[in-house]
């Protein structure tokens, strides 16, 4: 009784074939025969004539080998027939400096959440990512999918970024306030709006004392002989 491992044997057996053409090449570009080939590659002259009879698999690493005798380089085409890259070796990695999983995404530790009980008891990790696939997939439909996970930058602790986050917000505050003294200037407006606070002493200490204020107050108190009286001492 045979075992259903979910293997297409006709498509085994199709790229088994496809395999022995490609090395019937590699061969006839290196001129080397199947027993030359096989010493070159450590491996039996039985093992390349069953692969390229289809009749078995090739490791990776030597069809790598054998490419490189012709010349030739393995690489990863997509359906444009564009040549696909392997994933940044310099890539962020997680505190233990292991590689973090290749179809989730990354993130900042502070972009957003991080999630699980460690929370309360680790510091903030600087990378982390979204195991739920529903996040990931709803994150992706939002903005795509990164091509890559983000290498390593300066400036990517919590701390530094809250603080580029702090300085952004104080220099948009003055780009702002910059804009608006430069509107009131074109719409001819003085730069002093003549406010100009003459209270005594006395109100300042209103203003802190614990004491019932004088009646007749307002929000902003004053001593009975002001003569300012304004709401901005």
């Amino acid at each position: 009784m045979g075992v259903d491992t979910g293997v297409d044997a006709g498509a085994v057996t199709e790229v088994r074939g496809h395999l022995g053409s490609l090395l019937r090449r590699i061969r006839r570009l290196a001129d080397v025969s199947q027993r030359g080939l096989a010493r070159q590659l450590a491996v039996s002259t039985g093992a390349v004539a069953q692969a390229e009879t289809g009749r078995r698999d090739l490791p990776a690493t030597v069809l790598v080998r054998a490419a490189e005798l012709a010349g030739l380089r393995l690489a990863l085409l997509d359906a444009d027939g564009t040549e696909v890259t392997g994933m940044d070796p310099g890539a962020v990695r997680d505190g233990a400096g292991r590689r973090f999983p290749a179809h989730l995404d990354v993130r900042y530790g502070d972009d957003d959440w991080w999630h699980g009980r460690e929370r309360y008891s680790r510091p903030q990790p600087w990378y982390t990512f979204d195991r739920a696939r529903d996040v990931r997939d709803e994150q992706r439909a939002a903005t795509g999918a990164p091509a890559d996970h983000q290498v390593p930058r300066a400036g990517d602790s919590p701390a530094e970024r809250a603080q580029a986050r702090e300085d952004a917000a104080r220099a948009a505050r003055d780009a702002q306030r910059a804009a608006f003294v430069a509107e009131r200037a074109r719409l001819g407006f003085p730069d002093d709006l003549g406010l100009v606070c003459s209270c005594l002493p006395g109100c300042d200490e209103l203003l802190l004392t614990d004491l019932p204020l004088p009646a007749g107050t307002l929000a902003v108190p004053h001593v009975e002989a002001c003569p300012c009286r304004c709401d901005i001492c």
